[in-house]
């Protein structure tokens, strides 16, 4: 039977990375953003049999509802699910001194509440499966505070501590869970900067260190990987 790849925010950056990936591998692949043009232009970049293993819908994954009828869509595919990727998220530079106090609810709902939301609707069917895969995109800023990371610090700290509980709760299920810890990548987040984009790491990079970690075998889990830029962090 065909296994379907869950990944969340797969327009652009990271998350279109590993669409693509994972097209190119033969899986059946879902991916949802909240513009609906972005997923048709997506589709269309697509060769032909890649097109028909690509499923989309638009959401806005910082709304419990919207997260929902995603969770319901994915279901209804009744396809084994081999891995869920979240990495829909959402950066906004700011100090928690002079951010408005609206920024930490939406970095919450955007970067820590989706993905707790989404695998929980799921977690019923890949337990049911006794085997699956987790990977939650984290960030340098969950292990490193940034003078500019504010609230996004905080969501990205919060969803380090949520996969490393899922990591514990779900070993003994046969699930794996796997934290990624990307530094600067050249990604939309970065647009208007001066720096060259040789400063960053291409999205390929990160795409890449998730599908090594999903082939490792059953008896091995690679707990989370920390990816920098050559040159190291910036900012």
């Amino acid at each position: 039977m065909e296994k379907l790849i869950v990944i969340t925010g797969g327009t652009k950056g990271i998350g279109k990375a590993l669409v693509l990936l994972f097209l190119e591998q033969k899986y059946q692949v879902i991916t949802c953003a909240r513009n609906a043009n972005d997923l048709e232009n997506l589709k269309k970049e697509l060769p032909q049999d890649q097109q028909s293993r690509l499923y989309t819908m638009p959401v806005d994954v910082a709304q419990r509802t919207q997260v929902a009828q995603f969770s319901q869509f994915i279901l209804e595919l009744k396809m084994p699910i081999a891995a869920l990727i979240n990495n829909a998220g959402l950066f906004i530079a700011n100090t928690i001194h002079e951010e408005d106090e609206k920024n930490l609810e939406m970095m919450l709902n955007t970067n820590l509440y989706s993905a707790y939301w989404l695998t929980k609707d799921l977690l019923p069917t890949i337990i049911a499966q006794k085997n699956g895969h987790i990977f939650n995109m984290c960030s340098t800023a969950s292990i490193t505070a940034y003078t500019n990371g504010g609230s996004y610090c905080i969501a990205k700290f919060a969803l380090y501590g949520m996969t490393k509980v899922l990591r514990q709760e779900l070993k003994e299920k046969n699930i794996k869970v796997t934290a990624i810890l990307p530094g600067a990548t050249f990604t939309d987040s970065w647009s208007g900067t001066d720096l060259p984009e040789q400063r960053f790491m291409p999205a390929k990079d990160i795409a890449n260190a998730v599908w090594h970690a999903f082939q490792m075998s059953h008896s091995t889990v690679v707990e989370e990987i920390l990816i920098r830029p050559q040159l190291g962090d910036i900012g």
